[in-house]
C-alpha cells in the first residue's frame, strides 16, 4: 500500500480541520522555478488531502486558499492561482459530486473573476443537498475582514429594526459570519513551520487545536495528516473548563 492509499481513521470529536496551505512559493524556490510552480504542485496535494478527508468521512474541511492580502502579490502569480481556481472547479466537479461531497467558498465571492463566480455558485447549487463531507474554499478570505463585515451588517439590521442590539449573542454572532452553517474548526493545520494564523477564521479558532509541521504544503502528503490527526487523538481539549 502506499502512502497515499493509507485509509485513515476519523479521530473521536473531530468534525471540522482547517488547514493553512503554506510554503508553495519555497518549495518552488528551492528547486529553481517560478512560484507558481509551486502552485500548481500545491494544486495536486489540495486533490489527495481532500480525497483522503472525504473517505474518512470528515465532515468539513476548510482550506485557506487565497487572503485578501494575496491579491497584493505580482499580478503574473495571482492571475496563475485564479487560473488554478478554475482548472480545479471545472475537473474537480464531476469528482467532488460523485463522492456526496457539498462546496462552498468563503470570503469575498464579489472580488472574484467572473468564470470563477460562475462556477462556483454552479457547483455550489449543484451539490448543497449532499449530505457528505463539505468541502470549503477560503478565497479572497480574511479573519479581520470577515468580523468588520458581520459588525456592519448587525449595525443595519439593529437599524431597521430587525435585531434588538440587547439580544445579539455569540451563537447570533456567528449567523453573520461567511462561515454560517459551519461548525468551528477542531483542528487546525499549518504547514511550512511558521507560528501564527494570518487573519485566518480568527473568531472561530477560539479553542482550535493547532498543529503545525515544516513540511511545505506540496510535500505534505496522506501519511503528514495522520500524524496530525494522531496528535489531534491525543489532545485534551477543555474549553476552557478543568480536565478529567
Amino acid at each position: 500500500m502506499s502512502k497515499e492509499d493509507l485509509k485513515l481513521s476519523l479521530p473521536l470529536g473531530l468534525k471540522h480541520v482547517a488547514v493553512i496551505m503554506d510554503g508553495n512559493g519555497r518549495w518552488a524556490s528551492q528547486r529553481g522555478k517560478e512560484r507558481v510552480f509551486g502552485h500548481r504542485q500545491g494544486a495536486e496535494c489540495v486533490k489527495k488531502i481532500v480525497k483522503a478527508c472525504s473517505d474518512m468521512g470528515l465532515g468539513y474541511l476548510s482550506l485557506f486558499a487565497f487572503s485578501t492580502e494575496n491579491w497584493d502579490r505580482p499580478k503574473d502569480e495571482v492571475n496563475a492561482l485564479m487560473n488554478y481556481f478554475e482548472y480545479f472547479l471545472k475537473n474537480e466537479r464531476k469528482n467532488i459530486i460523485e463522492r456526496n461531497m457539498r462546496f462552498k467558498i468563503t470570503g469575498q465571492f464579489d472580488r472574484l473573476p467572473e468564470k470563477i463566480k460562475k462556477l462556483a455558485n454552479a457547483l455550489m447549487e449543484d451539490t448543497s443537498q449532499n449530505t457528505g463531507m463539505m468541502l470549503n474554499l477560503a478565497v479572497s478570505y480574511g479573519g479581520r475582514q470577515e468580523i468588520l463585515d458581520a459588525v456592519k451588517r448587525i449595525a443595519v439590521d439593529v437599524k431597521k429594526g430587525v435585531l434588538d442590539e440587547n439580544n445579539i449573542t455569540l451563537d447570533g454572532f456567528g449567523e453573520y459570519l461567511w462561515t454560517k452553517g459551519m461548525p468551528d474548526p477542531d483542528l487546525l493545520i499549518r504547514t511550512s513551520g511558521e507560528m501564527r494564523i494570518s487573519n485566518f477564521m480568527i473568531w472561530q479558532m477560539a479553542y482550535t487545536e493547532i498543529y503545525v509541521t515544516q513540511v511545505l504544503w506540496p510535500d505534505f502528503s496522506v501519511s503528514e495528516l495522520e500524524k496530525a490527526l494522531d496528535s489531534f487523538s491525543k489532545r485534551e481539549r477543555r474549553f476552557g473548563k478543568v480536565g478529567d
